[in-house]
């Protein structure tokens, strides 16, 4: 009975690292938006496989919702480390598992606890309600790109970090005068 215990606590801490790990690119807002796709996607997978193998172990109807649950602490008190060092406290987004999460719960307590149906239908509708979820979680941050800019993570390898974009500095260039006004007057005369 002790090693049951202790293996659901083991398949929770894992699992959890690694969804919150799949979704590294919303988990921090600097790679917020450019990453969203494959955030939906890895998350959607990482969330259904881990609760569904955590359901089904366990068979109580419920447990992809606890499931979320504590992956959305551990979130927020990763968000708080990053706070106390001194990041913006929109610098984490902590992604919305728990409404998918509920009706992954709610199709395996419909389909009489088919683990079939519950991975099919389940499956499909946190795929279709994560993302969105999200997508309404992200427009509640206040500027992504600016947080991009000045506080990247000292984690982030040299290739990864986001470079300012030099915006308006080009144009002044007399190379660059040369070629729109080559280009302009190349109009007329391809006409």
């Amino acid at each position: 009975r002790t090693t049951h215990y202790l293996f659901i606590v083991v398949v929770a801490v894992n699992s959890t690292l690694l969804t919150v790990n799949a979704g590294d690119y919303i988990f921090y807002t600097d790679w917020a938006w450019t990453s969203f796709v494959v955030f939906s996607i890895s998350q959607s997978t990482m969330l259904v496989v881990g609760a569904i193998y955590y359901m089904l172990f366990t068979g109580v109807p419920g447990t992809a919702t606890y499931y979320a649950t504590v992956m959305t602490i551990y979130t927020w008190v990763a968000k708080g480390a990053w706070f106390a060092l001194g990041y913006p406290y929109d610098f984490v987004v902590v992604p919305v598992w728990i409404p998918s999460a509920m009706l992954l719960d709610l199709a395996y307590w419909a389909t009489r606890r088919n683990k079939h149906a519950a991975i099919l239908i389940g499956g499909v509708l946190v795929g279709m309600s994560l993302p969105l979820f999200n997508m309404i979680n992200l427009l509640l941050v206040a500027d992504p790109l600016e947080m991009a800019f000045k506080y990247p993570r000292p984690t982030l390898p040299p290739y990864m970090t986001p470079i300012e974009p030099q915006v308006g500095k080009f144009y002044n260039r007399p190379v660059a005068l040369g070629a729109g006004a080559g280009a302009v007057l190349c109009v007329p005369i391809a006409a």
